[in-house]
């Protein structure tokens, strides 16, 4: 069984995608309102983009053990998903760190 990845599929999952990771992070900005909540969110953050690329790795080995039902446009997305997603979390973790090292330097 072929599941063959066209242009049009892959941009209806894209928007299906992005219309229900709205909705989710409107639903997460409704429930976050103490700073405890921001540590939580942040650890469920991170736990994602480990998700994402152990997902990764699980459908490049397949693809490289030769597997059917693993095709290489699926692989090469199952990348990029995860190389994007550690890239924002590199780029948030960066904005932290600037943010407290500003706060570190601020005169008491």
């Amino acid at each position: 069984m072929t599941n063959a990845i066209t242009s049009e599929s892959l941009l209806m999952q894209m928007r299906a995608m992005a219309s229900a990771a709205q909705a989710k992070n409107i639903e997460s900005v409704a429930e976050v309102g103490d700073a405890g909540e921001f540590s939580e969110l942040l650890k469920q953050s991170i736990d994602k983009v480990n998700e994402t690329q152990m997902e990764a790795k699980k459908v490049t080995e397949a693809f490289q053990r030769g597997d059917p039902d693993v095709q290489m446009s699926e692989m090469m997305v199952a990348m990029q998903k995860s190389s994007v997603s550690f890239q924002a979390m590199l780029q948030v973790r960066n904005k932290l760190v600037s943010a407290y090292q500003e706060i570190m330097n601020m005169p008491v």
